[in-house]
């Protein structure tokens, strides 16, 4: 058998066991996501909710920012056992939480430790790619994401039946155990085999700055995950607490508006990667974006079939989106130039800052689904950032 696809075999299995590793943490990161902000409503009020995520969030920021140095120092192989352990306690914490001060902390954990753990997967899955195949190779991996989000609100649903938030992060948590036992078997494969690219953080900010590809296809990021932080926050508490949808109705709506990034993603890398550039779908998505969340908006009534047909809709472009998210931005990067890829995935947790921060305003002066309208508005800035990109067909 030749080298070169005796290697392309190898890196196929590697990437087989990641997007099984992928669907294992994703099941468990989303399990408590669509719940935290109600599990939290508990303790503190709406407007704290927003605050508490504002903060917890810029921690995680300045987490990811100085991420890249640990890599570097201690390998992304051990560092990704650190964060698995401590990613597991946050969970235990939540579990037994009875009161605020130890709620609250645990989530903080949680926000650092789920996205640092992404980043890691980020840079295994990156090692195994080559740039020809990565639209697939991208979109395959967040489909196998995607079916853990698309599980993960049926099961609250049912723990939080069975016995209210606690059973829910403790389920998360003991998803970690798979996860971990499979990661330290596959040791060999998985471990470091790249020599990072020595540069600053400030020198990372400046280079991705100036590179307009770079600056644009962040830009994109941030906008995607700003909707993200929507959905996962507030949408749920407008459903639940303004329009009194129960958890029962709202765990299979949730379930079904995520099939979209099941049945998408995957041709749509495909045609990104052999017939269309990256633009198109783009352009395609951030419409899509801006109409559903204007939807959000404008209905007042509680309607389940109505509410499953915008949020499936809205999936529809932030699945096209986040194809084109991935795909693009792991084709101008490698799996060495670790700096880049953290300041990448900032996006995040920056995402939750401005959302829960314009969450604030927004109820200070008005409702909560005033919100949706001006994240509508700004999500059609999403057509001047696609416009600055070279595609890279």
């Amino acid at each position: 058998m030749p080298a070169d696809k005796k290697n392309n075999n190898k890196n196929r299995g590697r990437l087989l066991i990641l997007y099984f590793l992928g669907l294992l943490l994703a099941v468990s990161v989303a399990l408590p996501a669509y719940i935290q902000s109600n599990f939290l409503n508990q303790f503190i009020g709406i407007k704290t909710v927003s605050l508490f995520f504002v903060v917890a969030n810029l921690l995680t920021v300045v987490a990811i920012l100085f991420f890249p140095h640990l890599i570097k120092k201690l390998t992304n192989y051990f560092l990704t056992q650190a964060v698995l352990i401590l990613y597991a306690v946050s969970l235990l914490g939540l579990s037994l939480s009875a009161g605020a001060t130890v709620a609250l902390l645990s989530l903080i954990i949680f926000s650092i430790t789920s996205n640092l753990i992404w980043i890691n997967m980020d840079i295994m899955v990156e090692n195994f790619s080559v740039d020809a195949s990565t639209g697939r190779t991208r979109t395959i991996y967040f489909t196998f994401i995607n079916a853990g989000w698309i599980l993960s609100p049926l099961f609250s649903v049912y723990l939080i039946g069975k016995g209210e938030y606690n059973l829910t992060f403790l389920v998360a948590g003991f998803l970690v155990i798979p996860f971990f036992l499979i990661f330290l078997n596959q040791a060999k494969k998985l471990k470091d085999k790249i020599k990072y690219q020595k540069e600053t953080l400030l020198a990372t900010i400046k280079r991705t700055w100036e590179r307009k590809n770079l600056r644009g296809i962040f830009f994109i990021a941030l906008l995607l995950q700003l909707f993200y932080s929507s959905a996962v926050i507030y949408i749920p508490l407008h459903l639940f607490q303004d329009l009194k949808m129960s958890w029962e109705i709202l765990g299979p709506i949730f379930s079904f508006m995520l099939i979209p990034f099941i049945l998408l993603e995957i041709p749509a890398g495909i045609l990104a990667d052999k017939y269309l550039g990256e633009k198109e779908l783009l352009f395609t998505g951030f419409a899509i974006l801006a109409i559903s969340l204007f939807l959000f908006y404008y209905i007042k009534t509680p309607t389940v079939w109505i509410w499953a047909a915008v949020l499936f809709a809205s999936r529809v472009g932030a699945a096209l989106v986040e194809a084109m998210r991935e795909t693009f931005f792991f084709k101008i990067v490698d799996a060495k130039d670790v700096g880049c890829i953290n300041v990448f995935r900032t996006t995040g947790p920056l995402a939750y800052v401005l959302g829960s921060t314009l969450a604030i305003i927004t109820l200070t002066f008005f409702s909560l689904n005033y919100l949706f309208l001006v994240l509508a508005i700004i999500m059609l800035s999403g057509f001047v950032f696609t416009a600055s990109l070279k595609d890279t067909k």
